[in-house]
C-alpha cells in the first residue's frame, strides 16, 4: 500500500504545468509560469527522483529556480528530500530537453538539509508542506525562513511560497496575492520508474 502511495503521487507529479488561466485572469498579480517535474532515471538515487524548474513563460532557457528531489517511502507519507543544483545554469531547459537531463549526475549537486517536504495523500489530493521552520533563506539581509504549501491532484498542482521571519515569524517574502494555480498540460508519468524495480528495494 505504502509504495502505491508513492507511484501516485510520482505518476501525478510528473509532469508540466502551467498558470495561463489565472495569469491571463489577474494579469496584475501574476505572471505566466511552466513548472517541470521531469522524473530522473532509477539508477541516480537508486529508487524514485525528480528534476525540477520552474520558468517564465516569455524565457524558457533562464529558470528561476530549479532542482533535484528525492522520494523516501515513511509508510503513511511520503518524504522529499531537496537538492540544490551545484551549477544549475548548466542545466537549464532539462525540463523539456532529455538530452540536458542527462547530463545531471549525483555529484552536480547538494542536499539543502531543514528543506524537506512531506506529502500526505487528503482524499483526491496530496497535501505538502516544508518540515519545521528552519529551512533558513537570506534575503536582502535578512534572515528568514521557508513556509511552503502545496496540494497536488492527477491534473493540478497548486503553491504558495512565503518567507518569514525567524523571530517575528511575519511574511517578508512570497506572493501576497494568494496561491499559484497550475493546470498540467502533459505528462511524464510513463518515465517513472518501473514497479518491478521497486519490489527488489527493501524500503
Amino acid at each position: 500500500m505504502e509504495e502505491d502511495l508513492m507511484l501516485t503521487l510520482a505518476h501525478w507529479m510528473a509532469g508540466e504545468f502551467s498558470n495561463q488561466k489565472q495569469a491571463l485572469e489577474d494579469s496584475i498579480n501574476y505572471a505566466h509560469i511552466r513548472v517541470f517535474f521531469r522524473p530522473l532515471p532509477w539508477d541516480f538515487f537508486s529508487g524514485i527522483g525528480f528534476y525540477s524548474e520552474q520558468v517564465y513563460d516569455y524565457d524558457l532557457w533562464t529558470p528561476y529556480r530549479q532542482g533535484v528531489h528525492r522520494f523516501v517511502d515513511q509508510g503513511e507519507q511520503i518524504y522529499i528530500e531537496n537538492y540544490k543544483l551545484i551549477d544549475p545554469i548548466l542545466y537549464a531547459g532539462s525540463g523539456r530537453e532529455l538530452d540536458i537531463l542527462k547530463t545531471i549526475t549525483p555529484d552536480c549537486i547538494e542536499r539543502r538539509y531543514n528543506c524537506s517536504m512531506v506529502f500526505h495523500r487528503e482524499g483526491n489530493l496530496f497535501q505538502g508542506n516544508v518540515e519545521g521552520n528552519c529551512c533558513f533563506i537570506e534575503r536582502n539581509g535578512q534572515q528568514t525562513y521557508l513556509d511552503s504549501d502545496v496540494k497536488l491532484t492527477e491534473t493540478t498542482f497548486v503553491s504558495l511560497d512565503k518567507g518569514k521571519d525567524v523571530k517575528s515569524h511575519k511574511q517578508v517574502w512570497g506572493s501576497t496575492a494568494g496561491h499559484l494555480k497550475f493546470e498540467k498540460r502533459q505528462s511524464y508519468a510513463s518515465e517513472v520508474p518501473n514497479i518491478e524495480k521497486l519490489e527488489m528495494v527493501n524500503y
